[in-house]
């Protein structure tokens, strides 16, 4: 299982909003990228976020975020091991 291109410009619009401040809201402008225009859109589609060009998070949204936040911070916890290159 891969995360996809598209996964993985939801997650960064994902990561762009504060889950702990539920009056602050993001807009992805028309000048965005394609690739982060579609993202939005789609995660609005999906019930993550209130408007298709950002807004708010919803109740969904805000779980998604703390655990993608969660992952991250998990991902980057040894900061020694960033950039080695393993076998999969």
């Amino acid at each position: 299982m891969s995360f996809t291109t598209s996964n993985l410009a939801e997650l960064e619009v994902l990561m762009l909003f504060d889950p702990k401040n539920h009056l602050e809201g993001i807009k992805v402008h028309h000048t965005a990228s394609p690739e982060r225009i579609s993202a939005a859109k789609s995660l609005f589609e999906k019930g993550f976020i209130s408007q298709a060009d950002g807004g708010y998070l919803t109740h969904l949204g805000t779980e998604a975020v703390e655990l993608a936040q969660s992952l991250h911070t998990m991902l980057n916890a040894h900061g020694d091991e960033q950039g080695k290159i393993g076998e999969l």
